[in-house]
């Protein structure tokens, strides 16, 4: 399956355990990765760090937008960079090539590529503003993003750009992606593992050394790892480790609920958007690890 990965990888650690599970899995042809959010050159170090780690130096990476198109900056940099180290990796300016390079890769595989968005939407509403055409020519759009079902709240990359996400969520006019799939807090927040269980068995997995790096900048301050963006990086290829519901999702654009992610399940004959409902963590667990193991 031909895949590109819009990532703000170096905040949370879970960008980095997502990425470096879609180099193992052998359904994935990665075709390239985009970084979001403040210092987007350091992000793009990160993502190099892992793919020549696991000897990817194949995969295109561009960095994206720095700030949100409504709002200010709430993440303006890339703790985690601060273990690169001696990690081998290329270097990158700021130069925001990578909406010109996720448009011409869709449009050079129309209907086969699936978008991944782990992080804020920013990158992603540019390319469906300026080329209006290419949701309906992408295979699918999978998302981290939102909390639909336990209680109605907001969510860091729905929240970080409101409008990006309302327009990728076809809140404006553009055309939608055949397959539009949610991936809220509702599941991802029942796939964690404490801080001292995640390093026991992450140090049993020689492919991610740099992501084990990295963890412990998020381990300075988190006890534990909650799995959001491998969640969804597992499921486009195993969409079995979830049940789903189908509904319209608008999101709002007023406060104090801006950004939220609010489903609607009574729309007449609209339902285009799909959201995963329930997770077998056991099974998630099984095969990430067997990914990566």
């Amino acid at each position: 399956m031909k895949l590109l990965l819009d990532t703000d990888i170096g905040n949370d650690i879970d960008d980095a355990l997502a990425l470096a599970y879609l180099l193992r899995e052998p359904q994935c042809e990665l075709l390239g990765i985009s970084t979001v959010c403040g210092e987007p050159e350091k992000r793009c170090e990160m993502a190099s760090a892992i793919c020549h780690h696991l000897g990817r130096t194949d995969i295109p990476i561009h960095p994206g937008c720095q700030v949100p198109l409504s709002i200010p900056q709430r993440q303006p940099t890339c703790p985690q960079a601060a273990r690169l180290g001696d990690w081998p990796r290329d270097r990158f300016a700021a130069d925001n090539s990578a909406i010109d390079f996720m448009r011409r890769t869709i449009r050079a595989n129309p209907g086969e590529v699936t978008l991944l968005a782990i992080g804020p939407l920013t990158n992603v509403a540019t390319l469906f503003t300026l080329d209006p055409e290419i949701p309906a020519l992408l295979k699918g759009l999978t998302l981290m993003c939102g909390r639909f079902f336990d209680r109605l709240s907001g969510e860091w990359n729905a929240i970080l750009d409101p409008w990006a996400t309302a327009i990728v969520y076809g809140n404006t006019a553009h055309q939608r992606p055949r397959s539009h799939v949610s991936f809220g807090l509702d599941v991802t927040e029942r796939v964690t593992l404490p801080r001292d269980e995640a390093r026991r068995r992450f140090a049993s997995l020689s492919g991610i050394g740099p992501v084990r790096d990295f963890a412990e900048v998020w381990f300075s301050g988190c006890e534990r790892v909650t799995f959001h963006d491998p969640l969804a990086a597992v499921c486009i290829f195993h969409p079995e480790v979830c049940t789903y519901e189908d509904a319209f999702v608008r999101v709002s654009q007023s406060e104090p609920t801006l950004g939220w992610t609010v489903p609607d399940w009574h729309v007449p004959g609209e339902a285009p958007h799909r959201i995963a409902r329930t997770v077998d963590a056991e099974a998630f667990f099984r095969i990430w690890f067997g990914a990566l193991s």
